[in-house]
């Protein structure tokens, strides 16, 4: 019933931008994020975003080149990522679930996409 459909995923440069899209159905507006999984790593917190858009969380990593976002009359997430690295390549996954907006764990989301690669080249 609950799904979340990811898309924007792919090959990009380094220094270059993608935009991830993430919608969702069976829910409105439940707090979401993004996490992503490097292979041979353990998944890694990326952002979080609250019901109404106003308060968001990164992780250092990626602070000050990714941005979080939400259209809630699309029932829809974003992660719109600027200046790649090579260290940003990893599976990207979209997550929900009704807790409090914060650096999240794996374990704290209750609905997941199913991941969408990005690469990023030299």
């Amino acid at each position: 019933q609950v799904q979340l459909v990811e898309s924007g995923g792919g090959l990009v440069q380094a220094g270059g931008s993608l935009r991830l899209s993430c919608a969702a159905s069976g829910f409105n507006n439940y707090p979401m994020g993004w996490f992503r999984q490097a292979p041979g790593k353990e998944r890694e917190f990326v952002a979080t975003i609250s019901r109404n858009g106003a308060i968001t969380y990164y992780a250092e990593s990626v602070k000050g080149r990714f941005t979080i976002s939400r259209d809630n009359a699309k029932n829809t997430v974003y992660l719109q990522m600027t200046n790649l690295k090579l260290e940003d390549t990893a599976v990207y996954y979209c997550a929900a679930g009704p807790g409090r907006t914060y650096y999240w764990r794996a374990s704290d989301p209750d609905y997941w996409g199913q991941g969408t690669q990005v690469t990023v080249s030299s």
